[in-house]
């Protein structure tokens, strides 16, 4: 029975079923810029259609002339069980229900400033993405993203320890600049030495 994995497909486990799927998305994406989403659905069923019903074609003719067992290549695919039983489709209704719930109490803490570090932030983040609309519109994002998926997770494993490094330093200095506006908002002066045994501030 085929069983199709999403992360066997990121990592190019199966390179062949890889490259249709990732193909596909990318020609896909590509020829919105041309065509409307609904004749790039229409055409690119079509074509599906064309082939599936020729292939079926093609095997019972044989079978019927004793020169194969008239199943088709894809028959696999028809046997793959993708149904839900009704626990395991509840517990995903929940996970669902759960999500958008905390998404919208997210969006609302940030748009109704419950934290103004972090409304600030989102307000930094939207004033970065107007210069991106004016670069590239969405559809470029996507597929960019598309390409993105199927690349980056298969360079990150061939050089994850120059990866890891790089991360860290990128992390060390957030972490410094984060420490440093912490101590500007609390008025200043140098970090407090937490260390059992460390050095005491001072007095006068």
């Amino acid at each position: 029975m085929a069983n199709i994995n999403v992360m066997d497909l990121i990592y190019w486990k199966d390179t062949e079923r890889t490259g249709m799927v990732f193909t596909g998305l990318v020609v896909g994406l590509l020829s919105l810029f041309q065509l409307s989403i609904i004749t790039v659905i229409s055409t690119i069923s079509l074509g599906a259609l064309c082939f599936t019903v020729s292939v079926s074609l093609y095997y019972k003719i044989l079978h019927v002339l004793n020169m194969g067992d008239g199943v088709p290549p894809f028959k696999a695919y028809l046997d793959l069980d993708i149904s839900f039983s009704g626990e395991l489709a509840d517990q995903y209704t929940q996970k669902v229900i759960v999500a958008v719930v905390s998404a919208a109490n997210s969006l609302k803490n940030l748009l109704l400033v419950g934290n103004l570090f972090d409304s600030l932030k989102l307000l930094a983040l939207m004033y970065l993405v107007t210069f991106l609309g004016d670069l590239c519109n969405g559809l470029t994002v996507l597929i960019i993203g598309v390409i993105a998926l199927f690349s980056l997770p298969l360079v990150y494993r061939q050089h994850q320890a120059k990866v890891d490094g790089f991360v860290a330093g990128i992390q060390a200095n957030v972490d410094n600049a984060k420490d440093i506006l912490h101590r500007i908002a609390q008025g200043g002066g140098p970090t407090p030495d937490t260390t059992p045994g460390g050095a005491k501030p001072k007095t006068q």
